[in-house]
């Protein structure tokens, strides 16, 4: 694998907008540390809506100086994992933002300590309808806030966001994987980022190796991803028993005004729905000639499409033909994102594995990917891409405190993406072989994105449920949990042994409770791909009333706002009628 300096520039992120180099970043975090005695002249003071207005005007300019130096160094840091120059950067502005959120803690008390009467004017005052939603939460929050002391306790902890970064350091720089070989003999390096390319691969004892052996290493080091893991879940149930939710699942729910009725609703008709799934292994398993289908059958590539390779530039091209139906707008900023620099495209030594999209205020969105080349890559970079277009239009459209989207409805613009790629790409398909290619990198995207999502939902809800009573963690407790919910949600499939340690590699699980939003916003981004194909009047307004939302609104109300309503269950019913009618036509070629 290249090291970052063989990388072409054109291939990497610009940062010089955020920062110009080490040297500038040390200068401007000097000039950070003036603003905490600013702060801390508040102190005691915020129970006047003139103190309040200069105290959220001094907050925004601490904002605009502080994200840009944050977000570089986070982003310098995902170049070369084992950079110690770039985490020092890191631990530097963590220890000066830490001392800051422990020495203005004082704000989120007294703000909530407001009553109900002062908030609802403050609410009303145009002057300050940049914040109603601040306000508006500040309310909603109260019971849920401490005392001055304990929330200045409880704000020194963010040593607690190590167990992540545990998980990444041991999983992504010290984990080896060796290398395995094909049914020729060919060797092949197994890594985060090779893996998903060799487990579609049409060498079925190459895949099964990528699989067992990836799953094996984990296997290997089990008694430290679960201890950190265990105490990741630990953190999050102490948090919320002392902020007073009934459990860990309602205070995730609602920081982000989810009803549990729409989480409820997603398991139950997930798991009504499981034979659209088993229904597809079996297509799959005829497609692919074999009497019995196991686990590491399910990923594999079929169709004529799976030999081409790409150039980065090529899939520029093909996303945007397909994402044409959303405006010349849409595909001139794709364009922008391409010149410009917007993201980082190619593998190299010690990066960050996977793909991820951030930004902050006044600035262009940045996008991280590990492009190697073949259509799953294509789909990759089209998704992290529409997580791009939703933050750039959410910031164009709203002041600061409201451009910043809840994560329950950051799935959804990106999946939309990737489902008006698989429309595109099968409207304008050749053959038979390509079309079959195309039906199964759909159902596999849908296996990812609603099944295997939901199943890690139900992985984490029973493993933070057992801690809430008291049940005691183990190791052994976590690997039977992950391998009992795969043998519900594979059916008949066959499993292997390795398979248990699976959960030890998703990272998603130091987000806790993210994972059900990628089921809900492909859901929603079936919603939204039908009605812009369809050219159905106010389709494409809708959709970009949602994109602009940020944080305006609930999630729900922006998204039945947009036409799309998660509280009713036909939003659910049509999305899994749309997968019958796509496997029907898929059985009709094969």
């Amino acid at each position: 694998m290249k090291t970052r300096k063989e990388i072409e520039e054109k291939y990497k992120w610009d940062l010089t907008k955020l920062c110009a180099d080490e040297q500038d970043f040390y200068a401007r975090l000097e000039k950070i540390k003036d603003y905490l005695p600013k702060f801390k002249e508040f102190e005691g003071k915020l129970n006047n809506k003139d103190s309040i207005w200069e105290y959220l005007c001094l907050d925004r300019k601490f904002t605009m100086e502080v994200e840009p130096l944050v977000l570089y160094s986070q982003l310098k840091g995902c170049e070369v994992l084992s950079d110690s120059k770039t985490a020092e950067m890191g631990e530097q502005i963590s220890y000066i933002l830490n001392e800051f959120s422990v020495e203005t803690s004082f704000a989120s008390s007294e703000l909530h300590k407001l009553p109900d009467s002062m908030l609802d004017e403050i609410i009303a005052d145009k002057k300050f309808k940049d914040y109603d939603r601040t306000f508006y939460q500040i309310k909603r929050g109260k019971k849920h806030i401490l005392s001055k002391a304990e929330e200045k306790l409880l704000s020194g902890m963010d040593f607690l966001s190590g167990f992540s970064n545990n998980m990444d350091m041991l999983s992504d720089v010290d984990l080896q994987f060796g290398s395995i070989k094909d049914s020729n003999g060919k060797s092949y390096e197994l890594n985060q980022s090779s893996y998903s390319t060799l487990v579609r691969s049409d060498d079925r004892k190459l895949r099964k190796l990528a699989l067992t052996k990836l799953n094996k290493t984990f296997g290997k080091f089990i008694n430290t991803f679960a201890s950190n893991y265990i105490s990741e879940v630990k953190a999050n149930c102490y948090f919320a028993k002392i902020r007073k939710y009934k459990s860990s699942l309602e205070s995730a729910l609602f920081e982000e005004e989810i009803d549990k009725k729409v989480y409820d609703m997603l398991m139950q008709e997930v798991n009504k729905n499981l034979d659209v799934l088993f229904d597809y292994f079996e297509i799959k398993r005829k497609i692919l000639g074999i009497n019995k289908m196991f686990v590491y059958d399910c990923m594999a590539d079929i169709g004529k499409m799976t030999t081409k390779t790409y150039t980065y530039e090529e899939a520029m091209e093909i996303i945007k033909k397909a994402l044409a139906p959303l405006g010349e707008e849409y595909v001139d900023l794709l364009t922008r994102a391409q010149k410009e620099r917007w993201i980082d495209v190619m593998p190299n030594k010690d990066k960050a594995s996977g793909a991820f999209q951030t930004g902050i205020y006044g600035f262009a969105p940045y996008v991280l990917t590990n492009f190697e080349g073949n259509l799953d890559s294509i789909f990759t970079l089209a998704h992290e891409l529409g997580h791009a277009m939703h933050t750039y239009f959410s910031n164009k459209n709203q002041p600061m405190e409201k451009a910043s989207y809840p994560i329950f409805s950051a799935e959804i613009a990106s999946i939309t993406n990737e489902m008006l790629l698989i429309n595109y790409l099968l409207s304008n398909a050749e053959s038979k072989d390509e079309k079959i290619a195309l039906y199964n990198k759909l159902f596999d995207e849908v296996k990812g994105s609603i099944f295997r999502q939901t199943m890690f939902s139900e992985f984490e809800e029973k493993v933070h449920a057992m801690q809430e009573k008291g049940e005691p963690l183990t190791k052994d407790k976590l690997c039977q949990l992950y391998y009992f919910l795969n043998k519900k949600y594979f059916g008949t499939v066959a499993l292997v042994e390795e398979l248990k340690y699976e959960w030890a590699r998703i990272p998603h699980f130091f987000s806790g409770f993210y994972v059900y939003k990628y089921a809900t916003g492909m859901i929603c981004a079936i919603s939204f791909a039908n009605r812009i194909l369809s050219k159905e009047e106010g389709a494409l307004k809708d959709y970009f009333k949602f994109l602009s939302s940020g944080d305006s609104k609930p999630p729900i109300e922006t998204l039945s706002l947009s036409g799309c309503n998660l509280n009713d269950k036909k939003t659910f019913e049509q999305c899994f009628d749309y997968l019958k009618n796509m496997l029907k036509n898929w059985q009709e070629i094969v």
